[in-house]
């Protein structure tokens, strides 16, 4: 069904209080309580994944759980954590994100990746571009995106996952592209990063951005965000345009064992992340356009997800100690790049 830019930005907002307060209806007779510190464009996701999960943990254990809600841009939730925020669970789009939980807060093990299988990330999925209906600039590829006739919009990489992965897209097309011409690759990334007409400070905003108010010729964010959104409207209304070389854009998820442990919810927190790996999970998150592993869950969801070459952090910068400290550190590359 169609509906407005506005309709479909209030349709969002009301998601995200559903997420936000799932349970509540029932809060005084739940047995246990958790919060989940999510990133900002995962709030339809996890409101109904919270349901399907309430009934499994109430079959499992015989308990009733209220799942509470936490969105923004993972590098702020994250930062919110080490501050105190007492969350009983991540699930974040940026390993960093989960990282400086151990390395800043030692709020989680040095090995929290080994602790859940796909190195304790239980879905994926890479970067892709929402244009206009008709897609009048003609953009196919990450080369469109530097022309002078386009303008893009996309979540600031200082401050998004969502944008980081954006960038290191970009970079692995021109590393790809140039090789071992360092001046080409740069000079590519310059002209890509001085057409971006809005840096928002998260994937959520930049939706906004570009169907609110209407700014951009092309929206770069994750392909699940840009397929749902595209879904809300007639046919043809948006276009979902998937580059044939982008970023693998992992989920990492991991339980906060301090803050388990204060809260009482170590055995309910686990179970949350865990189920995330079933194939009644998997399917579901299949269903809002997430790429994942269950084998039978992605045969019968292949038509959805074109094959493309996903590179991975290794491939691109080495380690995402070396993308943070030598491209989004205060004075790297991005701030280099963007001088003028």
């Amino acid at each position: 069904m169609f509906q407005s830019p506005s309709k479909l930005i209030r349709r969002l907002a009301v998601a995200f209080a559903i997420s936000g307060s799932l349970g509540m209806g029932n809060a005084q007779a739940a047995d246990q309580e958790i919060l989940n510190s999510s990133y900002d464009i995962a709030r339809e996701l996890f409101a109904s994944y919270n349901e399907l999960f309430a009934k499994h943990w109430q079959e499992e254990s015989g308990k009733t759980v209220e799942i509470k809600q936490s969105h923004g841009g993972s590098s702020k939730q994250a930062q919110a954590i080490i501050q105190g925020l007492r969350a009983d669970v991540v699930t974040y789009n940026q390993v960093t994100d989960v990282d400086i939980l151990h390395q800043r807060g030692n709020l989680i093990p040095a090995d929290w990746r080994d602790r859940l299988p796909n190195a304790s990330s239980p879905y994926y999925s890479t970067m892709a571009f929402l244009v206009r209906k008709g897609n009048p600039k003609n953009i196919q590829n990450w080369d469109d995106l530097v022309r002078d006739d386009v303008s893009s919009v996309l979540p600031n990489p200082k401050t998004s996952g969502n944008g980081r992965y954006t960038y290191l897209a970009a970079l692995g097309y021109a590393q790809k592209a140039y090789g071992e011409d360092q001046t080409a690759i740069d000079d590519f990334l310059r002209h890509f990063l001085g057409n971006v007409a809005v840096f928002d400070t998260g994937g959520r905003g930049a939706t906004t951005t570009f169907i609110e108010r209407g700014i951009g010729d092309v929206l770069l964010t994750f392909e699940s965000e840009v397929n749902n959104i595209a879904a809300q409207y007639p046919p043809g209304e948006y276009q979902v345009v998937v580059p044939k070389v982008s970023f693998l854009a992992e989920f990492p998820v991991t339980w906060i064992d301090r803050n388990v442990e204060r809260n009482g919810t170590a055995d309910v927190a686990r179970a949350y992340l865990q189920y995330l790996y079933s194939e009644d999970a998997q399917r579901l998150i299949a269903g809002f356009n997430y790429r994942v592993h269950d084998d039978a869950v992605k045969a019968e969801f292949a038509d959805r997800f074109p094959e493309l070459e996903l590179l991975p952090i290794e491939q691109i910068t080495g380690d995402w100690e070396t993308a943070m400290t030598v491209h989004f550190a205060s004075g790297g590359k991005l701030d280099q790049l963007q001088r003028r």
